[in-house]
């Protein structure tokens, strides 16, 4: 803490780490076509390449709370950047889906730390009244990762192989590793709490069942055993994990953020958009190669436009932020997405390319507006004491809507397009099976999306009724106050 403390500099090592993390998470998705034929999995498998990858942060992120007490920020962010290069690594050199999957598992260990770590270090290094700002460059580049991601995974695919998605990854990795042992210094004090251990199984259970119930649900069907025993066990065991955060004097994740009223409404809405924004990044990418046919490549020039909008009005974002709150935002911002998402409930084989190219940059305006904004706002309204927590927390639920959101999208387009398909054959209509899996995936989609309209309504009437700003800054001296005194009267 002695170091002179040089935003700057630290700021671009983090957010370069991040920017990979984020690459790598994304990079895959529109290449799911491409290996569910050539390991010869289902749509329901391969989803797990990103189902999975966000499951693993769900259940790590809970522990980065306690991570951020226990290491410093050095520590932290050289053990991600490890286990990201081990990871890519691995699916590099993958023979199989199996050991694919592994490799983006230990991945996602890696990212699941950076998320939080960022977090928090922009709460510690900026003023809350430049938090919007600075969250805002953070999103340019959270943003701008998935937005090349597509194009460039299109691009290799195209001419080379899947592999050198990793292959070129591999040493951009063992860069930022190499610049933060000789640059990144350490933004917070550490101290020695105790690792819950209980808490972690609880939530590792209680997350992995849920996920794993929902992701079974499309192939298997809801009223089968499997899925509903999953369920039930998943719910029993988050709600004793809730109980036990609620009940410990020292959390592994501290649930009482959610007695802020901003805290838990903005979270309530960045899960139901995130599940919208993974939706989308799934759902598009399969209509467009399996149903109609476009390349990797085609795609990922289509998803371009949007995202490179939506990374670039981030920092724009940012300092509407600081000027007017977040209510003003995320109402301008849910009017786009349900636009956007209406848009494709009534997709055909004749959907226009420009016509989807159009719809993406609405709904990622629309993103660009609520994202980050909405975030900063809950983090701002916590006290100085909950930050890691909150963070924590925020970056969990956001992960776990993410995968759930997935999982949910697949079984809809899964369920309904076997629904569709027998409807089609009983009518007569279809000349061949290729005719016929075609119309019937197309239909399948535009259900899918149609759950993703009701969603963002839901979010819509929500912020309706969200406070204007955060608490107040006097609001939270005396918050923190209390806090102090607490402390003092305990010791």
């Amino acid at each position: 803490m002695n170091q002179p403390i040089k935003r700057g500099l630290l700021l671009f090592i983090l957010l370069l780490g991040s920017f990979l993390s984020v690459l790598n998470q994304t990079i895959l998705n529109v290449a799911l076509p491409d290996l569910m034929m050539e390991f010869e999995v289902s749509a329901t498998t391969i989803q797990w390449l990103a189902t999975g990858f966000m499951l693993v942060n769900g259940i790590l992120i809970p522990v980065t709370a306690f991570l951020m007490q226990r290491f410093t920020t050095r520590q932290l962010f050289i053990s991600s950047m490890v286990l990201l290069l081990a990871g890519t690594f691995i699916n590099a050199i993958a023979p199989n889906f199996a050991l694919l999957l592994t490799g983006r598992l230990i991945q996602a260990a890696g990212a699941g730390i950076i998320m939080p770590l960022l977090m928090m270090v922009t709460l510690v290094v900026f003023p809350v009244e430049n938090r919007g700002t600075a969250m805002g460059m953070l999103g340019l580049v959270m943003i701008f990762a998935p937005a090349i991601g597509p194009t460039l995974a299109g691009f290799i695919i195209e001419h080379f192989s899947w592999r050198w998605l990793f292959i070129g990854m591999f040493p951009l990795v063992a860069i930022v590793i190499a610049l933060a042992f000789k640059y990144l210094v350490n933004v917070s004090e550490t101290s020695r709490p105790k690792l819950d251990i209980n808490s972690i199984i609880l939530s590792t259970a209680g997350f992995g069942a849920v996920l794993y119930g929902f992701s079974n649900a499309g192939d298997k069907g809801w009223g089968t055993a499997l899925v509903l025993i999953c369920l039930t066990v998943g719910v029993l065991f988050l709600l004793l994990f809730c109980r036990r955060q609620l009940t410990s004097k020292d959390p592994l994740l501290n649930i009482r953020v959610f007695r802020d009223r901003m805290f838990t409404m903005t979270t309530i809405v960045n899960i139901l958009v995130t599940m919208v924004m993974y939706a989308d990044m799934i759902l598009l990418p399969i209509y467009l190669q399996s149903s109609r046919g476009y390349t990797v490549l085609e795609t990922g020039l289509l998803l371009l436009p949007g995202a490179l909008i939506n990374a670039f009005m981030s920092p724009v974002s940012g300092r509407l932020f600081d000027k007017f709150g977040v209510k003003p935002l995320a109402i301008i911002g849910l009017v786009f997405i349900i636009a956007a998402s209406w848009g494709v409930t009534d997709l055909s084989a004749a959907t226009s390319y420009s016509y989807l190219m159009i719809r993406t940059i609405i709904l990622r305006i629309g993103m660009s507006f609520i994202t980050m904004p909405i975030t900063t706002a809950g983090l701002n309204a916590l006290p100085k004491h909950l930050h890691s927590h909150g963070s924590a927390v925020s970056n969990t639920v956001r992960q776990v809507a993410g995968s759930i959101g997935i999982a949910l999208v697949v079984t809809i387009l899964t369920t309904r397009t076997k629904s569709h398909a027998a409807e089609l054959i009983h009518s007569g209509n279809v000349q061949s099976k290729s005719q016929l899996m075609m119309e019937s995936s197309i239909l399948g989609t535009s259900d899918a999306y149609i759950f993703t309209v009701i969603l963002v309504i839901i979010a819509f009437l929500l912020t309706l009724f969200m406070p204007r700003k955060a608490a107040s800054k006097q609001d939270r001296t005396i918050v923190e106050r209390q806090h102090h005194t607490t402390s003092a009267r305990g010791s």
